[in-house]
């Protein structure tokens, strides 16, 4: 079991890893190892609040299928061990971050020495353009 939070764990089980070969530099030994991990897991089968499962759907963004399945690519590292631990690490934290509820805004207004502030820096800058224009020869 891989514990997410306190309150969410995932069986290790539901995660399917499967190892193709990496793209992108990495000279000979590119063509014949398969080392790129590509991890897939069903968000389906964890039992989520739904306002977490709608953050998961939202950060997962295009590495989530229509059916739910949450499929990461990982090809950092040159073993097929660490490209493994990699992808499942960054499952885990998009899992975490999912789970986070998002602190709502609140509504401040600005002090009245913060306007007072800001318009006396606006006026200052208007007197300086304003000395700027050099008096011209009148005919």
């Amino acid at each position: 079991m891989l514990r997410i939070t306190r309150d969410l764990a995932i069986d290790e089980d539901d995660i399917r890893i499967e190892f193709v070969r990496a793209s992108g530099p990495g000279g000979q030994n590119v063509n014949k190892v398969a080392t790129s991990a590509q991890l897939r897991f069903d968000a389906r089968k964890l039992a989520l609040p739904e306002d977490a499962a709608a953050r998961l759907s939202r950060l997962a963004g295009q590495r989530m299928t229509k059916d739910g399945v949450i499929v990461i690519q990982a090809q950092r590292f040159r073993t097929q061990e660490r490209n493994r631990q990699d992808a499942i690490d960054r499952l885990v934290e998009l899992l975490r971050e999912a789970m986070v509820r998002p602190k709502p805004r609140r509504a401040t207004r600005p002090t009245f020495a913060s306007k007072q502030r800001r318009l006396e820096g606006k006026k200052r800058r208007g007197d300086i353009k304003a000395r700027r224009g050099g008096r011209g020869v009148e005919d």
